[in-house]
């Protein structure tokens, strides 16, 4: 019988909010030193390009990890030119743990941990952990 997969989603959006206000601060200062002018402008242009690098490095990297759960499995795979996954077989999983903030309640994500297995930024996450108790109990 194949596995069947019930649930393949990228982490919460929460993730990027500290890469890309990194990325809006660098931005800031190089259109800072863009409006000072020679010799300020080709740091600001570094500045700017190093903003724009950073920013699609996080987008990417969030986009290429995803929480997968299958009947029988609870996966994380990520990596960008590397692919790398952690998973548990839910039939060895004995405990389900969710850890939401209050932030996390509100905006709808937590931290997994099913086993050996511990997933932060989990969307959906109540009903994630209820799916994983189900298959694993």
């Amino acid at each position: 019988m194949e596995e069947r997969v019930l649930v393949d989603q990228r982490r919460h959006g929460i993730v990027l909010v500290r890469p890309l206000a990194r990325a809006l601060v660098l931005a800031a200062l190089g259109v800072g030193g863009l409006l000072l002018g020679w010799p300020g402008s080709v740091a600001g242009t570094v500045l700017v390009v190093a903003a724009a690098a950073s920013a699609l490095m996080a987008v990417w990297r969030w986009d290429r990890t995803h929480v997968v759960v299958t009947d029988e499995q609870l996966s994380v795979e990520h990596g960008i030119g590397r692919r790398q996954s952690a998973a548990v077989r839910l039939a060895k999983v004995s405990t389900v743990e969710l850890d939401q903030s209050p932030l996390g309640r509100l905006l709808g994500y937590g931290t997994l941990v099913a086993g050996d297995l511990e997933i932060p930024c989990v969307p959906r996450a109540r009903e994630v952990s209820r799916l994983v108790q189900r298959l694993a109990g």
